[in-house]
């Protein structure tokens, strides 16, 4: 998958965050990283998915990698905790020991700067090819208002080394479907 829009997310390192404790930071933490950044929910059918973004983040840590978990309550109402809520859940039910942050907007008139950037960047998410997700939601009512925007929890982001979108990967797309390990270690091996 390649970046629809050089340049778009160069300054991506410098868009202001908030820990899930409230600390600011930013992104330039991460520097020199592969980050996979994904909007999380702890009350969606997709919340299992920690599991796998855990297990990613250790296996392939010492190469570099950064899961980065931004919760939203967009979707159905399905990340209505506290920030403090929310890192508990993670850390008890998951066992979630990468980066969270603060519960965010990914999309519609308050979306947060860091979403702006990544869907301008990646206007679409590589889907599923054996799923019918967007169909099934579409059959609820949700479907997207703009063509760019997250179709639903954990839609995931991967960054390159740069700070570039490498791909942007639909939600129902675990993180050890073959496609996106690929994707990630292929981010992995630009230094």
């Amino acid at each position: 998958m390649t970046n629809s829009a050089t340049n778009s997310t160069a300054n991506v390192f410098d868009i202001p965050v908030k820990r899930i404790d409230g600390t600011p930071t930013s992104l330039s933490t991460f520097k020199g990283k592969v980050m996979l950044i994904v909007n999380t929910a702890s009350k969606c059918g997709l919340t299992p998915q920690y599991e796998g973004l855990e297990a990613l983040n250790k296996k392939y840590g010492a190469e570099g990698l950064m899961v980065l978990g931004f919760p939203s309550n967009e979707f159905m109402g399905q990340e209505p905790g506290s920030n403090a809520e929310i890192q508990d859940f993670c850390s008890t039910k998951f066992n979630v020991s990468f980066p969270l942050f603060e519960k965010i907007h990914v999309k519609g008139t308050e979306q947060h700067p860091l979403y702006k950037s990544l869907t301008a960047a990646q206007p679409k998410a590589l889907k599923n090819p054996a799923s019918d997700f967007e169909a099934k939601l579409a059959g609820y009512g949700q479907s997207p208002k703009n063509p760019n925007d997250i179709l639903w929890n954990f839609e995931k982001f991967l960054i390159g080394r740069d700070g570039e979108v490498v791909g942007r990967f639909s939600p129902d797309m675990t993180p050890n479907d073959p496609i996106l390990v690929q994707a990630l270690e292929k981010a992995l091996q630009t230094k």
